[in-house]
């Protein structure tokens, strides 16, 4: 215990932590008031663990359940963690392991095909009826966009569709690719709202059934297809190209690799939108809990590396927006939701799950809330006549698309 009574004395500077150890004694780390946790610890080896990984073993300790909440929920736990966690990556121990992890983030980022379709099966083939449980009615599984303090989560969704399908310009009769389609949301929204044809790919095959199913209830067959394929295989022209929630799994080492694909798929005139979790920090790299636990080979960019591989392919950067506080409004609903059905999601899993997935969404929002994390909409043309040169065409758009339902 001597290891993490050392590094607790040094890191709380905000609130209160009560740690009780494998011998039953009580250990107080006190900065300035509120909030308050106290976590029991039962296993003696996780001393050292905690010491110098304590983002990847506070996160497997509490799965296994050898790090319980005593007193106070794992929110307020985490939320310590939260607001105290720039005193803890300033120790010099830790500056150490983040730059040891840094320097192999490329091989943890790197995403052929075969372990791509390997890295999605391990998320999003979990079960469809588990994502129903915490999801909108439109299973849309990335940041909302909200337009007023109240909305809902539906509503948001919806929102987030539209705005940027009106960034897309979209005219009738054009070709679309969403690339990471997903359930299919963008792809029946873009159909239903715009006389235009989509083809949606996913390497995700419980997503793409369900998909193609959706759009069939809909009669949108004709206009909308789905298709299990890697979107380096797929095969051009289109009009224009949407990505919502993919680019994150591409990997650091393949971005001048979408980025081509994306400009070799393009028509002269066409263009493309990306909507991606950012980071305002810099360069870094994925949490070692979440790539092992979450997103194996998942990665969440800044803009100072995703803008040098857009420039690179030769695309046009017609436009950026980053939005801030969404994505942590978006992931605070789905805890509630989650929270609301924890029950029947141990009865599909178990409890190690459910706990593994209420620690994933809520570090989740807090890196949003608290920390560097953002998502960023970039919009791209391969000519730089392709879109209006005034943003107003993209409020008209949404202004006609409508509220949603």
């Amino acid at each position: 215990m001597f290891l993490i009574d050392r590094m607790m004395k040094r890191i709380v500077r905000v609130g209160t932590l009560r740690v009780i150890d494998a011998s039953g004694r009580e250990h107080v780390y006190a900065g300035t008031p509120s909030p308050s946790a106290t976590v029991r610890i039962t296993d003696r080896s996780l001393y050292r663990k905690l010491f110098f990984n304590p983002e990847l073993y506070a996160g497997e300790a509490y799965m296994d359940g050898t790090l319980r909440m005593e007193q106070g929920s794992l929110r307020d736990f985490l939320t310590l963690y939260a607001m105290n966690r720039t005193s803890l990556r300033g120790q010099p121990w830790q500056k150490t392991l983040r730059k040891a992890s840094k320097s192999l983030r490329k091989i943890y980022q790197r995403n052929p095909q075969k372990r791509s379709r390997r890295n999605v099966a391990h998320h999003y083939d979990l079960s469809n009826e588990f994502y129903r449980l915490f999801l909108d009615e439109g299973l849309n599984y990335s940041c909302a966009y909200f337009t007023s303090e109240n909305e809902s989560l539906e509503a948001a969704q919806k929102a987030k569709l539209r705005h940027i399908a009106a960034k897309l310009d979209l005219k009738p009769g054009q070709r679309v690719l969403d690339i990471g389609c997903g359930w299919g949301s963008m792809a029946i929204y873009l159909a239903e709202h715009a006389d235009v044809e989509v083809l949606g790919v996913t390497l995700s095959v419980e997503q793409h059934r369900l998909a193609t199913q959706r759009a069939a209830e809909r009669g949108l067959s004709d206009r909308v297809r789905f298709e299990l394929r890697d979107y380096r295989d797929v095969k051009g022209p289109f009009d224009r190209i949407v990505s919502v929630g993919m680019f994150e799994h591409v990997g650091l080492g393949h971005f001048d690799e979408f980025f081509a694909k994306v400009s070799e798929l393009l028509t002269q005139d066409g263009v493309a939108l990306l909507h991606s979790i950012g980071r305002k920090g810099g360069p870094s790299n994925t949490g070692a809990w979440v790539r092992k636990y979450i997103f194996p080979g998942g990665y969440s960019p800044a803009l100072s590396e995703t803008v040098p591989a857009i420039e690179r392919a030769g695309l046009w950067i017609t436009d950026i927006e980053v939005l801030r506080m969404h994505y942590a409004r978006t992931l605070r609903m789905w805890d509630d939701r989650f929270q609301a059905r924890r029950a029947e999601a141990a009865k599909m899993f178990d409890e190690r799950f459910c706990r593994m997935w209420e620690f994933y969404l809520i570090i989740s929002e807090f890196a949003f809330r608290y920390g560097k994390h953002m998502n960023f909409q970039i919009q791209l043309a391969r000519d730089v006549n392709a879109l209006p040169i005034r943003r107003d065409y993209m409020m008209a758009a949404e202004q006609e698309l409508g509220a949603p339902e």
